[in-house]
């Protein structure tokens, strides 16, 4: 029997291998292949795929029509969208989409386009939407615009693909760019859309000339879809761009003779609060900076309310019109670096006023102005009705609670009487580190104080304060609350892993503040930085929070019990009992004109004095779970990958 040498035995082990990978290698192409013409070519019962026009004056939607033919011609099946008549949180349920997209004034898309193009920047800078929301989705842009416009020439197509991959969608062919005052527009589009079919009926799909395989896995890249290296650095690049303005508090050169003249971001020796880095930092992040230190951003529950979808938790605990509602601030910068702070640090902080002072008078008016044109940009949103906006154009409520310490702001006093002259409710959050500015505070709608922990350690670990007596700063704060006649507010975050084990601790802090409400809220995860370690596993359940707040409204004995419930915010009402109980029914809702005439009347007032009847559907326990059977709801679906 002739013996296998070593070396030809180890050489038809190897040819043997080659094979079965390159078997499995054409067995997998073709499987894929088929998969994607089934997508393509897709029962009655399946989606087609999609080719959105963004159009201003007809070019692009004659060439996504053009593009239409074309597809059809060769069998693969698409539909025509208008995104004006589109729902972008569907994105997520696509699996191909084709953009052909005009740019217009000043780099940006089409008036028709501009929810569409706002709700995919506001989700791709959103932490808790996530890189895999459109993680299933392919997708291919065309550019349409004029060199004459230098860098904003075909904006919005750079812009429509940075940020569908940025939420994890898979490029198939890069950009198409067409210049319409070239000449060669139609020969440029033909290019592209000869590529894209080519990669639609190849069963491939090429990034950056890249071979990409049909379920959008780069064979050259080993990445995660959480992000590369790279990101990461970027990320950490941003964060360490972000100055911490109490390093520098202090340190202001002495103030120069001229009153007006301003040198290096300085005043009269008071530097500006936000710096151009963190007003770039901000910005992104959807804030509109008024002045040097003020803030105001369209909330995501007002924008819901406008569209007949529901209110936030203060809607349900407290009668609040959502779509009427204004989120601000006076003082963009904090006295906290609270591990679950939503910015990630990107606002300012200090422990004292170091910084140039804006006119209370201005600040209201230039919020309630910015307010408005983010209200008016909600025109011809599905859903947003004529009412409904015009009711929007009239806020009547200020959350003085957007992102800082709104506290802090010297003329705090002024600016709340601006706001009620106006007949504009006012609730106020402080972080309590500054208790003699509560009991300096004039009368607000609702005071509210931030409990973020219940025992020192804890406080110091979850708020990172600047103070060294903090703690100190935060049992007076409590105590000044109880000096409060208005309705005031503990509220408190659970953090599953920091202070849902604190149950007697925060009990024990109730008699020091003795506050009208405890509002229990589990915390909203941001996603992960470098300032803070937070993962989804500090996130509680709803069941979590009603089990948390129900044990504190025994232990309490009767003194509070638990009122409301808003199940989307995962947020439970404690109320003291014998104020807002009145024969069996709650009285957590404010009559708001009733305030106002309280305010405007100069006497001595209190909480009762303003308080209104709940409705069964806020109550606890209610089907209804807090959410307004006057409105719609919407239910997102949600596509997470299976583990394997």
């Amino acid at each position: 029997m002739a013996v296998m040498s070593h070396s030809s035995f180890s050489t038809r082990l190897t040819l043997l291998a080659l094979l079965s990978a390159s078997t499995f290698y054409f067995f997998y192409k073709s499987r894929r292949l088929k998969l994607l013409k089934h997508s393509l070519n897709p029962s009655p019962n399946t989606s087609k795929g999609k080719i959105f026009f963004i159009s201003q004056t007809g070019t692009s939607k004659a060439l996504a029509h053009r593009l239409l033919n074309l597809l059809h011609s060769r069998n693969l099946s698409f539909n025509l969208i208008d995104p004006k008549q589109y729902e972008p949180e569907d994105l997520s349920k696509e699996s191909m989409v084709l953009i052909v997209a005009s740019t217009w004034e000043d780099g940006k898309p089409p008036p028709d386009a501009k929810f569409f193009a706002d709700w995919l920047a506001e989700s791709a800078a959103d932490f808790r939407v996530g890189s895999l929301l459109l993680s299933m989705l392919r997708f291919a842009v065309f550019g349409v615009g004029s060199r004459a416009y230098g860098e904003a020439y075909n904006a919005v197509a750079r812009e429509f693909s940075r940020r569908l991959k940025e939420l994890g969608g898979k490029e198939i062919v890069g950009v198409g760019e067409g210049d319409v005052d070239r000449g060669d527009l139609g020969r440029v589009f033909e290019e592209w859309s000869t590529k894209v079919v080519g990669v639609l009926e190849e069963g491939f799909g090429v990034v950056e000339n890249r071979a990409v395989l049909g379920n959008g896995v780069d064979e050259n890249d080993n990445e995660s879809a959480y992000g590369s290296e790279t990101d990461e650095e970027e990320e950490n690049g941003r964060e360490s761009e972000v100055v911490d303005l109490e390093d520098i508090a202090g340190k202001a050169p002495s103030r120069k003779s001229s009153a007006t003249a301003k040198t290096n971001g300085r005043i009269n020796g008071k530097r500006d609060m936000v710096t151009p880095v963190i007003r770039a930092s901000l910005e992104k992040q959807g804030y509109k900076i008024i002045g040097s230190h003020s803030g105001v951003k369209i909330c995501r529950w007002t924008k819901s309310q406008l569209r007949g979808r529901g209110g936030c938790y203060k809607h349900s605990f407290y009668g609040i019109e959502s779509h009427r509602c204004m989120e601000a601030t006076p003082s963009l910068a904090c006295a906290n670096k609270c591990v679950f702070c939503w910015r990630h640090h990107t606002n300012p902080v200090g422990k004292s006023w170091q910084w140039e002072m804006d006119d209370p008078l201005e600040i209201v008016n230039s919020a309630i102005d910015q307010h408005l044109k983010m209200i008016k940009q909600m025109k011809g949103v599905p859903g947003v009705t004529l009412e409904r906006l015009n009711e929007g154009l009239s806020p009547r409520h200020c959350a003085l609670s957007l992102v800082g310490e709104p506290i802090m702001y010297p003329e705090i006093n002024t600016l709340v009487d601006e706001l009620h002259r106006r007949g504009i409710s006012t609730f106020l959050v402080t972080n309590a580190q500054f208790p003699e500015k509560i009991r300096m505070l004039k009368p607000v709608t609702q005071l509210y104080v931030s409990v973020d922990a219940a025992t020192k350690d804890s406080l110091k670990a979850i708020d990172r304060p600047l103070f060294g007596d903090f703690w100190e700063r935060f049992i007076d704060s409590l105590k000044a609350l109880k000096e409060k006649q208005q309705r005031t507010v503990y509220r408190l975050t659970l953090v599953k892993g920091w202070n849902t084990e604190e149950l007697e601790a925060y009990f024990n802090l109730f008699s020091i503040g003795k506050p009208d409400f405890i509002e229990i809220k589990g915390v909203t995860y941001c996603g992960s930085s470098a300032t803070s370690k937070l993962t989804m596993e500090n996130v509680p359940w709803h069941t979590d929070v009603k089990a948390f707040s129900e044990a504190l409204a025994i232990k309490s004995e009767g003194e509070y019990e638990v009122a409301c419930e808003h199940v989307h915010s995962c947020c439970v009402l404690l109320a003291k009992t014998e104020k807002f109980k009145v024969n069996g029914q709650w009285f957590t809702w404010i009559d708001y004109d009733k305030f106002h005439d309280l305010v405007a009347s100069g006497k001595t007032f209190n909480s009762n004095d303003y308080m209104a009847a709940t409705p069964p559907w806020a109550v606890y326990g209610a089907e209804a779970g807090g959410f307004d059977p006057d409105q719609s709801r919407y239910r997102k679906e949600r596509h997470h990958k299976s583990s394997r």
